[in-house]
């Protein structure tokens, strides 16, 4: 990767007047999708080099408290001086953002690149004089009115820190995480986190309701040209086109990878927090490619697990926050009711392969301990492109099947004590099924896998808020092995719930 430009300091001058426009003097070079990927092709044929320059030792020590108090100046936001809807902040290299990122605008096909200027910052607790010019940025943030034109800026999405970036829709707060790519998580040999070392915003009218923005990706084993298509709104809509490049086919080759933090919920041992609840994703859906919707809630375990869902062309998977209730967080600053759904659909057809959910122990809410991603069955030789696309919708609706869905998940020793055995109960929710009366003749399908036997499974009408309730026993065979169980609501041949599949580990 190329250092970054040092500018004449007449130029800096001309940055200064325009805001957060690059300068008419900038270095202009042709840009578009074919660009990039030709240059992440011709990356991919050369040995992997580490991106040049060094985000100082000292700025590296900053705690996250000392970094939050260098703050960028919002007047000078990219095209803020021209009234866009879409405007660009700069995020400041510092504590965990140890790597530097290029940036540079796109007008008209030509690109010129963002000069990083220590007077685009107010700096609290440091001197500006100690910041080196040439620094570089960590990242940025995107600006837009949710409240349409006229009104007040939000922050909608930042990308910061290898290839990991994050977006709200109106009325969310920051959750969990999407990346570029995910390569051997939690393998023996190491995970390897590529990075994203430049992005390019192409600038729209003074309308414009979607942003589109590329990213070049850049890693020991891999390359890549990313495109991104940010809509928001009630629900925040993001089209991921991306052509990957492998020096070498990682073992794990994780695509449309999702990351996020799961310490405790109704499912969980009691713990001494006092919220009832504490996670920014509730559960694993999956609508495979026969048109099954699975619910996968998560679970803090005691040791590393890793669960694959094979499947052939899936329809969508996701990491949802179901549970709105503030109730069930009591949590006024992390507002984890508030926290929005993460939901990936494959655009075209992705193949063979599986859905991989990682779920690593925690004993905070600090750690993002879940990871999802779909892993293709086969990848093509190096060298060869690897094209994928895919639509990333994050918000505060509903996700899941049309009819009935996974509401709760229990499960622990019943109150009257059944030596050996465990009981989960589990309640179905969704507007058919609560408009459906006590005396609906529907069945209960529960299934327990190897390690264990079904004991007794009762299914009834909960008359205070609708739902259905399923509540079975299960008795271990003393193996120790993880059981798989599985159950659903049915009328007839006619399945009425999603599956609600759980891996239960004695």
């Amino acid at each position: 990767m190329k250092p970054a430009i040092s500018l004449p300091s007449l130029v800096v001058a001309l940055l200064f007047v325009f805001g957060g426009r690059p300068a008419a003097g900038a270095a202009e070079s042709k840009f578009d999708f074919d660009t990039l990927r030709a240059r992440a092709r011709a990356l991919a044929a050369k040995p992997h080099a580490p991106p040049q320059g060094e985000v100082p030792a000292w700025l590296r020590q900053l705690d996250y408290d000392d970094l939050r108090l260098i703050e960028f100046k919002g007047p000078l936001s990219l095209w803020h001086e021209e009234k866009l809807l879409f405007q660009v902040q700069y995020l400041h290299p510092g504590f965990l953002f140890d790597k530097m990122v290029h940036l540079h605008e796109v007008r008209g096909g030509q690109a010129r690149p963002i000069p990083f200027r220590r007077e685009y910052f107010n700096y609290r607790t440091v001197k500006s004089g100690e910041i080196p010019p040439d620094l570089g940025f960590a990242g940025f943030r995107l600006m837009f009115p949710f409240g349409g034109p006229g009104t007040p800026h939000n922050e909608i999405g930042s990308f910061a820190g290898a290839s990991y970036f994050r977006f709200l829709s109106a009325g969310a707060a920051y959750g969990l995480s999407a990346r570029g790519l995910a390569l051997n998580t939690w393998e023996p040999e190491g995970e390897e986190f590529p990075v994203f070392t430049e992005f390019w915003f192409e600038r729209g009218d003074t309308a414009a309701k979607s942003l589109t923005l590329y990213a070049l990706l850049e890693g020991e084993s891999v390359t890549g040209a990313y495109r991104f298509t940010v809509t928001p709104g009630a629900a925040t809509v993001v089209g991921v086109k991306a052509t990957l490049y492998c020096r070498k086919n990682a073992k794990v080759f994780g695509v449309a990878p999702l990351t996020s933090m799961f310490w405790h919920a109704e499912n969980s041992a009691t713990t001494r927090d006092f919220r009832p609840e504490v996670h920014d994703s509730d559960g694993l859906l999956i609508h495979n490619g026969a048109g099954e919707w699975i619910w996968r809630p998560l679970t803090n375990p005691g040791g590393v697990r890793v669960s694959s869902f094979s499947d052939h062309n899936p329809r969508a998977f996701g990491l949802l926050q179901r549970d709105r209730d503030f109730e069930s967080y009591q949590d006024l600053e992390a507002l984890y009711h508030a926290r929005p759904s993460l939901l990936v659909e494959p655009i075209g057809q992705w193949g063979r392969g599986a859905v991989r959910l990682v779920e690593i122990p925690t004993t905070t809410e600090f750690d993002d301990n879940i990871v999802a991603f779909w892993v293709p069955e086969k990848l093509p030789p190096p060298g060869e492109a690897i094209e994928v696309e895919y639509r990333l919708t994050w918000g505060l609706g509903k996700i899941g099947p049309p009819a009935g869905f996974v509401r709760a998940t229990r499960h622990g020793k019943s109150a009257r004590y059944e030596p050996g055995f465990e009981r989960f109960v589990i309640d179905f929710a969704g507007a058919p099924l609560e408009a459906l009366g006590a005396e609906a003749k529907l069945e209960h399908a529960v299934t327990v896998g190897d390690g264990g036997k079904l004991n007794h499974a009762a299914l009834q009408k909960n008359s205070i808020n609708g739902t259905w309730r399923v509540a079975f026993t299960v008795k271990p065979d003393g193996s120790g092995r993880p059981i798989e169980l599985r159950c659903f609501l049915k009328h007839g041949t006619k399945v009425l719930t999603e599956t609600w599949s759980y891996l239960w580990q004695p």
